[in-house]
């Protein structure tokens, strides 16, 4: 699968294999120079130039993308997922949210839920959380013991890999927030009548483990940020910031696709339609 093409602010937003990633060295208020009202136009003609290369995706049905977005609480995934994928057709997108697993999800292994809900060819899928939550939250808070989940690294680049030589190719997004805004995000819920229902207690019970969980994403990235399946830690305490980056990270993927429509059918062309 052909790399991406970088400019200079997705370049910042990789992680390079071997790297030795650390939040440390990234910013969640970076803007890349970007100017707000510029951004949010430059948005929407991204979005435009998507939802173009997403019709031609479906009309080629050879190839498909992956879209993984992963992040702490109230990093922004369901309103990434609205403001960059909302306005495409829902025909050619197809988004799972997936959540602890229960029922017939835990009488298997830990890939069997998401290599259900890979994307079919033509078509975008985007996972809101995913495979990772295996070596993030079950990492943290001990679930299952060190010696299974130090596999999973090897097990889930060798999934990757299995998709991509399979025809999807696959971009991983980190919504990287600072602890103050998560806080101040938090807040705004449990101050909102609508959107009090999205808090829940143990939000505050996974804030005491932050280290904890910013040190199991940084090794996730480097054991799993590869060629062909890269990872992109996207700044995100601005979501003007954030949805501009993620846009440009999935047009970047599309083009590098480069899908094309099907020749003409001769039959078709210059048909008349009474």
């Amino acid at each position: 699968m052909p790399e991406i093409k970088l400019d200079k602010a997705l370049s910042q937003m990789l992680v390079r294999p071997g790297s030795n990633f650390s939040f440390k060295r990234r910013d969640p208020d970076q803007t890349f120079g970007w100017d707000k009202d510029e951004a949010k136009q430059k948005l929407a003609e991204l979005v435009a130039e998507i939802d173009v290369l997403q019709l031609k995706l479906v009309a080629e049905n050879k190839q498909s993308l992956l879209v993984v977005l992963q992040a702490i609480d109230a990093a922004g995934k369901d309103g990434t997922i609205r403001d960059v994928f909302g306005p495409l057709n829902a025909a050619g997108v197809h988004v799972t949210s997936f959540k602890a697993p229960a029922g017939d999800e835990l009488e298997h292994d830990f890939m069997w839920r998401v290599h259900a809900e890979a994307p079919r060819r033509g078509e975008i899928g985007v996972w809101n959380r995913s495979h990772y939550e295996d070596v993030l939250v079950v990492r943290v808070k001990n679930l299952v013991p060190r010696e299974r989940w130090e596999k999973r690294y090897r097990h889930i680049r060798e999934f990757e890999r299995l998709l991509v030589d399979e025809g999807t190719h696959i971009v991983k997004i980190n919504l990287h927030i600072s602890k103050d805004e998560q806080r101040e995000r938090l807040q705004a819920r449990v101050d909102d009548p609508n959107k009090r229902w999205k808090f829940r207690s143990g939000d505050l019970e996974d804030r005491k483990l932050w280290s904890h969980f910013m040190k199991a994403y940084e090794v996730a990235f480097n054991e799993t940020s590869t060629e062909s399946a890269p990872w992109f830690v996207v700044p995100a305490n601005r979501k003007w910031v954030r949805d501009l980056a993620v846009a440009r990270i999935v047009h970047g993927a599309l083009t590098t696709m480069n899908p094309q429509l099907p020749a003409d059918d001769p039959a078709v062309v210059g048909t008349v339609v009474a």
